[in-house]
């Protein structure tokens, strides 16, 4: 009977592993081409893996719970000839053929990885089963396996998670013995870092918990949510400039041409593809904005790709990224902008579509909030919250003089990250923004 290995598929750019959340089927079962087998959770989205081939599960090679490195063999599938009885009941063992040599190769195979993977750091075997994510991290940092063994696991059966070792880091690396080779492995850089995550380490309060209290546990996203937020805060130093503009002429335009948009195109026209296009012709103009920074080095942008901040029905936020804005018309913003947040909603992004942000835009208005101060999705060094639309009197230069006119007001604010953005760039880049919104053409053709 032939046999097929299935794979843990590339996720995105720096995905480098996933944890299996549940299988959706039983070894014995027969699975059809393309069928979902397995579901799975990166640190930014869960997702179905499908089968590659038709046939019989024959071997599961990972427990639920397990994060497995991208690559690895996850599972072994049949032909389904000879491999299941005529009938849909799930096969007795002795109707099965059992797994051969391929099997035993898969095993090894993926013992064989857990085994390289654990050696990245040390050559000592540890009885703890450490991700790739997890040991890269301690290898960058100079964290030997005696010290990475000391590092308390909030994860399953005590497993270290990427954010148990980042809070680690950021704690200080306060370890109770040094050994020797732990010692040497430490350097100048990790010693730095430690020192001044030292100094600014986070003193949590005690809670006291009082009648009527409610315990409720975070889930994994808000998690997730969590600790990308401390990092980004610890990572950047964090500038807010704030402009307002006057959008009258742009609600003017939308609110004469939504129906008939609707009904030549399909598509409902929101603000946020207008403040898309708004930000990529912006970007263009101060290149600078489109960078992230590596220790020292200053990594400016090909691509515009920006990423918009979507609300799930759970109150948790997505980040799904339109790539290569600067190459779409405003219809084609407003179908990916479309397509995307429906689908954030109902939780169908595949992993590579919230990967590769160069920018994001966040719509506080949506909950009718007039600014906010947004931090940054790292790595990059700034993001965009444009506030709620609002009827205010605002001052009017005519050649006649200055008049008080009701207008449609809104707040753009725009964060950044002070260490390769100064304030002279940040603000100039959201002045150029609110320019783009202001000087809309309310005869512009769809």
């Amino acid at each position: 009977m032939a046999q097929f290995e299935l794979t843990m598929p590339k996720m995105g750019e720096s995905i480098a592993e996933a944890t299996i959340i549940k299988w959706l089927k039983n070894e014995g079962d027969s699975i059809n081409l393309d069928e979902p087998l397995v579901e799975i959770a990166t640190d930014k989205v869960d997702s179905e893996v499908p089968s590659t081939h038709g046939g019989v599960l024959i071997k599961k090679l990972w427990n639920e719970g397990d994060v497995v490195a991208v690559g690895a063999i996850i599972a072994i599938v049949g032909a389904e000839a000879g491999a299941v009885s005529t009938n849909n009941a799930a096969p007795s063992p002795d109707k099965v053929e059992q797994p051969d040599e391929t099997v035993i190769h898969a095993a090894k195979f993926a013992e064989k990885a857990l085994d390289n993977s654990n050696h990245i750091i040390s050559n000592n075997d540890s009885a703890r089963f450490y991700s790739p994510l997890v040991l890269n991290i301690a290898r960058t940092e100079g964290i030997a396996m005696p010290e990475l063994e000391r590092i308390e696991g909030s994860g399953k059966e005590g497993r270290v998670t990427k954010g148990d070792i980042i809070k680690y880091i950021e704690g200080g690396r306060i370890s109770l013995v040094t050994a020797p080779e732990q010692t040497a492995a430490i350097t100048n850089k990790s010693n730095e870092t430690a020192k001044a995550s030292e100094s600014t380490k986070v003193q949590f309060s005690k809670i006291t918990l009082m009648p009527g209290d409610e315990i409720i546990e975070m889930d994994r996203m808000r998690k997730l949510i969590s600790d990308h937020m401390v990092m980004s805060v610890s990572t950047s130093p964090h500038v807010t400039s704030f402009v307002e503009a006057d959008v009258t002429n742009l609600v003017a335009w939308r609110d004469k041409n939504k129906t008939r948009f609707e009904k030549q195109e399909g598509q409902k026209i929101t603000f946020t593809p207008i403040f898309i296009e708004a930000v990529v012709k912006a970007i263009k103009d101060f290149p600078m904005i489109n960078v992230s920074l590596d220790g020292t080095n200053i990594i400016k942008r090909k691509n515009i790709n920006i990423g918009m901040a979507a609300a799930l029905p759970s109150g948790n936020l997505i980040v799904p990224v339109i790539k290569n804005a600067d190459r779409k018309n405003l219809l084609g913003l407003v179908r990916e902008v479309n397509d995307l947040a429906k689908r954030s909603r109902e939780n169908k992004l595949q992993p590579d579509e919230i990967q590769g942000g160069t920018f994001t835009i966040t719509n506080v208005g949506t909950f009718g909030n007039v600014m906010g101060t947004p931090i940054i999705n790292q790595p990059q060094v700034a993001i965009l919250a444009v506030g709620a639309i609002r009827k205010k009197p605002a001052v009017l230069e005519t050649e006649y003089g200055d008049v008080i006119a009701i207008r449609q007001m809104m707040f753009l604010s725009h964060s950044y990250d002070h260490r390769v953005v100064d304030g002279a760039l940040g603000g100039a880049f959201v002045k150029r923004v609110a320019d783009y919104l202001e000087q809309w053409d309310v005869n512009r053709e769809i």
